[in-house]
């Protein structure tokens, strides 16, 4: 494996970690009303597109699977949905379900997809993502109980 492989699959897990870890504190600034601080972090969370898509250019590269191509173009995807519903339309979109249901699948799909992601960097990174994915999958059941968003 070469220096840049390597570099690319450490920079995935992170990418992916840090995409989990954002939205815990998305989820965690609804829960406690602060809306402001809720918008900076998806602000921020939607700037991980620009990793993601290096990570798809580079994967080009280096002869990814198909898999890992549908991974990361999901996540962009979801990034660029919430990007429009939530900050160039301004939509309140999470209490149609002809839209929330379509949301929430390519959401999942998309965080799901980064626990692929993460595992070329190893057993520990997996091991890691996996983990801050139950922890933002149980936070994101949790706060659509008590917010309803």
């Amino acid at each position: 494996m070469t220096n840049s492989t390597q570099f690319s699959n450490i920079a995935g897990a992170i990418v992916a970690n840090l995409i989990n870890v954002l939205v815990i504190a998305v989820f965690l600034s609804r829960l406690s009303d602060r809306p402001k601080i809720e918008h900076w972090f998806g602000i921020i969370l939607i700037l991980s597109i620009v990793p993601l898509i290096y990570l798809f250019i580079t994967a080009i590269g280096f002869k990814r699977p198909l898999l890992y191509f549908i991974q990361i173009s999901l996540m962009i995807t979801y990034l660029v949905v919430e990007l429009m519903l939530d900050y160039i339309l301004k939509l309140d979109f999470r209490q149609n379900q002809s839209i929330v249901i379509p949301y929430i699948m390519l959401f999942f799909s998309g965080t799901g997809g980064m626990i692929g992601v993460a595992s070329h960097a190893g057993k520990v990174w997996i091991i890691v993502t996996i983990i801050s994915f139950l922890i933002m999958t149980i936070l994101s059941f949790v706060q659509r109980y008590i917010t309803g968003q």
